[in-house]
Parts: structure tokens; sequence; C-alpha cells
């Protein structure tokens, strides 16, 4: 239902001209490092112990007035959830609705404007001039009032898909909402190459079925007694771009059926033995990925993690299925650029408990890694936060994103409470930190919400969205682990947009800057001997120095001794790598 203009603008919260930014915080150098300087952090709402590396905490904003209480620092009605960008902007949601904040100047992101629509945990995603916002919880209201809905069949509640237009971001409009039978948890953007006249919404809900009273069509009961059930399945919406405002469900996908057509065909729920997880049942999927260059996607399904082949977008169909006993609940899924490796989280204790404590299994409450191959899915690998956190402290693997530096696989992840990791995966046997931010928990005398519910990279910087503090802006410094050339070469990748649960495939303009990144890399693994990168390192500045026929005929001979040099050198794929981006500056 579309809402009027001047409903929305009484819900438009003015920016907090009071509100500071932090001081800038400098990562500390690697030989001081030492013991991790993470563990034993002293605690505070606002006044909490820092603890960095190999980052730099470039720009703070806290929560603006009106998006608190005041007197609860963990009051989940006011909590920060995911982030969205599009443009200079980047999208917060949270449970008291929507905050859009500049980046234009990433030392002091300000706020532009600010939706009230309380509903839950309010993921957004974001399309040219459309927002979506998801919405499960029994408060939320059609018109996005805080008003009470007392009738448990009232057409005032609103659980589903929100669609606001933002070609004013100062005013956004609602024009769509789309109601679902389990509201929606989060949800998934996909824009099929193929489809250009629509976009498509994959839909994951995880809240109990709604009475068929509130919304026709819904059914809480087991399989065996409806086939219909809106359990195991998830909604998918069509949204015709030249009338978003019909935005409507297409399909129901019974992604979890058995080649007998059994619809909870996957993992019954329950002990996977001793000493291992009580991992949920498989009627639900709390996040879905998209990659629409590979046609896939990664299903993370309360207790399978799933693979979907997604050519057709309304018609998504399962293709291979992973359980894990170190898994308690399937939480979300990252794909390395090149498909060749898939990442799944586990968010035991659903994000509210200590699960880094010492005494808890680091394969657990951790990301596993797979490689996927020939479409099936390999179990390699386990990455958890290697920083014991307290027992005030919630923690567990949650919401990342891919860095884009050429030839390796780095994330960045929020751990709630216990901070940013920034790690590589390229071996998935053995990822490796790199870098990470911490701070101390929000109360140190009891187990109070806090911490980072994501962190993205986008254009250049880390975005972190602080579940009780505010928002944070990261930018990574170098260090044994990462060069400044392979920092400068992801600062090359540019996005116009960055949605959660969507990935697109990662390119990087010809550069001297990428081709020496491949060379740092050979250097750390001592892929090449050193002689040959000290000959390459000097054809590359003398190639840099010349222009036009000379440049090229340069870049092609020295393309054509990495050839060579990569039949017996120690890392011949990377080598290629090497040659590869020497051709493209060829060009």
């Amino acid at each position: 239902m579309a809402r009027t203009t001047a409903v929305l603008a009484a819900t438009l919260i003015a920016v907090d001209a009071g509100a500071q930014a932090m001081p800038v915080q400098k990562s500390v150098t690697p030989a001081a490092q030492g013991p991790d300087p993470r563990v034993g952090l002293a605690g505070g709402w606002m006044d909490a112990k820092e603890a960095i590396r190999n980052l730099q905490l470039v720009g703070h904003q806290p929560r603006p007035a009106g998006w608190f209480n005041p007197a609860s620092m963990g009051d989940f009605g006011f909590a920060n959830a995911d982030l969205a960008f599009s443009g200079n902007y980047a999208f917060q949601g949270g449970y008291n609705g929507v905050q859009i904040w500049d980046l234009s100047n990433p030392a002091s992101p300000s706020l532009k404007s600010a939706i009230v629509c309380p509903g839950g945990q309010g993921d957004v995603s974001v399309y040219r001039n459309l927002l979506f916002m998801s919405v499960e919880e029994p408060r939320g209201r059609v018109d996005c009032g805080t008003t009470a809905i007392a009738d448990t069949a009232s057409a005032d509640r609103f659980r589903g898909v929100r669609i606001f237009d933002i070609t004013d971001i100062a005013a956004p409009k609602q024009i769509a909402s789309v109601q679902t039978c389990r509201g929606s948890h989060t949800h998934t953007l996909l824009a099929d190459p193929k489809d250009t006249a629509n976009l498509y919404v994959y839909v994951q809900g995880t809240s109990p079925v709604r009475p068929a009273s509130e919304l026709a069509g819904c059914s809480g009961r087991a399989p065996s007694e409806d086939p219909n059930t809106s359990l195991f399945r998830i909604e998918v919406i069509r949204v015709p771009l030249a009338n978003p405002a019909a935005a409507a469900i297409v399909s129901t996908p019974r992604v979890f059926a058995d080649s007998a057509g059994n619809v909870a065909g996957l993992w019954k729920g329950g002990s996977h033995g001793a000493g291992t997880q009580e991992t949920a049942q498989t009627d639900q999927c709390h996040d879905i990925t998209v990659y629409p260059e590979l046609g896939l996607a990664a299903g993370a399904c309360s207790g399978n993690g799933i693979l979907l082949d997604i050519r057709d977008p309304a018609n998504p169909k399962r293709i291979d299925e992973v359980s894990d006993p170190n898994f308690a609940y399937w939480h979300s899924a990252t794909f390395s650029n090149d498909g060749s490796k898939l990442l799944f989280t586990d968010e035991w204790g659903g994000g509210v408990a200590p699960r880094c404590q010492a005494t808890d299994k680091p394969e657990w409450g951790a990301n596993a890694v797979f490689t996927l191959t020939n479409r099936k899915l390999k179990p390699a690998g386990y990455y958890k936060l290697p920083a014991a956190q307290s027992a005030t402290e919630n923690c567990v693997a949650h919401n990342g994103s891919l860095i884009p530096v050429p030839g390796r696989d780095i994330m960045v992840q929020a751990w709630y409470q216990g901070g940013i990791s920034v790690f590589d995966f390229t071996n998935p046997a053995k990822p490796v930190e790199i870098a990470f931010f911490d701070r101390g928990p929000m109360d140190p005398q009891r187990l109070a919400l806090g911490g980072y519910w994501s962190a993205y990279w986008y254009n250049g910087h880390i975005v972190g969205s602080e579940i009780g503090r505010g928002l944070d802006v990261f930018k990574l410094t170098p260090s044994e682990l990462l060069s400044q050339n392979e920092i400068d070469a992801a600062m090359l990748v540019k996005a116009d947009a960055l949605n959660p649960q969507l990935q697109t495939r990662i390119t990087w303009p010809a550069s001297f800057v990428v081709a020496r990144a491949y060379l740092d890399q050979l250097a750390r693994n001592n892929g090449l001997s050193a002689a040959r990168r000290t000959a390459v390192a000097r054809a590359l500045d003398g190639a840099e120095r010349q222009q036009g026929a000379a440049r090229r005929t340069a870049l092609t001979t020295l393309a054509t001794a990495l050839d060579r040099d990569a039949a017996t050198a120690a890392d011949g794929a990377k080598v290629r790598m090497l040659a590869g981006a020497v051709r493209d500056l060829a060009r």
C-alpha cells in the first residue's frame, strides 16, 4: 500500500547536529604486536577501550537522538542492523527503521535522513531509486506507524517486504508492501541479466507462520497435515521496474524437497552425535546469497547449506546440499570471487550469546569454508575469531564481504562484540587473520546486546554497523600480511551499489599497481626467486616511464618472459596472474 508524503514526512528524523566523531585510532606496528590486545578490554557504552591492528578508524558517528533508549544501552527496539550502499550513501537498517548516511566525507559521515518504521531488524537493499526493507515482527504496521496493533487479524499489520522510492533521498516514499506468511527476516535482490524489465526478491522468513485469519492462504501445519504448508519454502517476489508498486509474489519454491517430493527432505533437526552441535531443522533459509554471473546462489538454511541454480530466477532449483556437525544454525554465505570456494557462517547462540569464550570449540560459531567444483561442495576448513571474548560479550560469526585484493580471497567480517576481523581464506584449510578492531563489552558486569552486526568493504573503506554505538568507517593499513600495493589495487575497484546478499564479479582495471600487488604476493610466499622478482620490478618501473609503442613492446616482452617463469616457479599460478596483469597493461 502506498503511503502519503505527509505521513512519511512525519516519520523523518532530523540530523543530530551535536553528534561528534571519535578520535582517529591508528594501527599498531607489527613489531609491537605482542599478546593479543583484544583480550580483557575494559568495557563501557561509549567509552570502552579499543584494540586495533592493521586498520585505521577514520570516522565514527554515534546513534542520533531518537535512535536509542538513553535508559537501556541494549534495547533491542532501537538496535542497528544491516547495511546496504548506493552512490555515496549507506543505508543502515534497524529495529526502529532506516538511517541514511552520506559517506562523501568518510571521516565524518552525516545523517541525510531517516525513516522511523519499526518491525524487526529491518534489513535493507537498494536498486537504483528503490529501497527494500524486511519486516517480520507483529508490531510492523502498513503505514510504518508506532501505535500498537491490538487486533490479531488487523488489516493494519504488515509483515513482508516494503519498497520505498528514494528518488528524493531526503524524503523517501513507500510505494509498495508485499505481505508474506512468515514475514521477512532477510531478503535478497536478484537482477537477472536476461530479464531487464524485472527485479526479483528472494524472501527468507524465519518467524512463526501468521494465521490465515490475518493473511489468507497461510498455514503453519506440518507437511503431513497440509501439503500447502507455509513452512519449508521461500517466496519469490517479482518487481516490474516500470511499475514497482505492482510487486507481487510469483512463486514459492520448495527448495528443501527430496527426490520423492517430500518438501521436508533435508536435515530433520537434532544432534549429530556425542560432542557435536544440536542443529535446527531445515524448514527455512536465513540468508540466500546470489551470484548472477555464475548462475548460482548459496542458501544458509537453518540445518543445511544448499547450492541453488538461479538461471531461472523465479524458480531456483537446489543442486547440492551439505551439513556440518559443528554447525548449530546455518546463517549466511559468501562466494569467493572466482566461485571456487564458498564460506558459510554458523550463528550459534542466535547472535545474543557469548560464543567466543576460551572454552568454546573453535569450530563452533565459526565459518566453514567449502571448495566448489562442478557445482558440488566439499568441506575444506574453518575460521573463527582468534581472540577469546568475555562472558558479557555476545559474539559469533556474522555478516561481511570480500575485499577486492587481486589474487587473494580476503574477507572482512563482523563478530558482534568480538569486533571486526579481516582474514585471508585463499588457502581454505588455513585461513589467516590480517587485521582487526575491537571494543570492550557494552557492560562489563552483564551481557548486553552490542557489537558489529555487519562490516562491508565499499569503494575503498570498511563500513561497520555497530548495534549499540553507531556507524564506523575504517581503512586498511599495510603490514607484513598485506602490502600497500595490494591495498591500492583494492582501492581501484569501484561499485555503484552494494547489497549484502548479492555478489557481482570483481574486476580490476589495467594498472601497474595490480601487477605490483601480484609481485608482492610472490615475494611473501617466495613463489618466484628473488633475482627474478628484482628483474620484474625493474622491468615494470622501466615500462611505466615509457609511452605508446615503446611501453607496449616492453610490457609484451615482460609478459612473455613471465610465461616462461611460470613453468618452473614455486607458485606458477600466481606468476601467470602477474603475466596476465602485464598483458592487460600492454593492450
